[in-house]
């Protein structure tokens, strides 16, 4: 599995100033995504409805409305 190419706009492309350290969506070399963004699990489980859950080694991540926002444009629609 590897990383073919970001979704939406790179960090600095946001706005981040040092555009190292931010959330990030990236496509795999198996169709599937990779989200880097804030771990939160804790916060969020409880929070989950009911015809939601999440298997012990899969994790909550936020990431901010603005990255999913500038990757949206670049989402296959299938």
């Amino acid at each position: 599995m590897k990383i073919v190419r970001r979704v939406g706009a790179s960090p600095r492309e946001r706005g981040s100033v040092s555009g190292q350290s931010c959330p990030d969506i990236f496509e795999l070399s198996d169709g599937n995504f990779a989200v880097i963004g804030t771990e939160a699990t804790d916060a969020l489980d409880a929070e989950l409805p009911p015809d939601a859950s999440r298997a012990d080694y899969e994790r909550i991540v936020v990431i901010s409305r603005e990255t999913l926002l500038h990757a949206k444009a670049d989402i296959p629609d299938a």
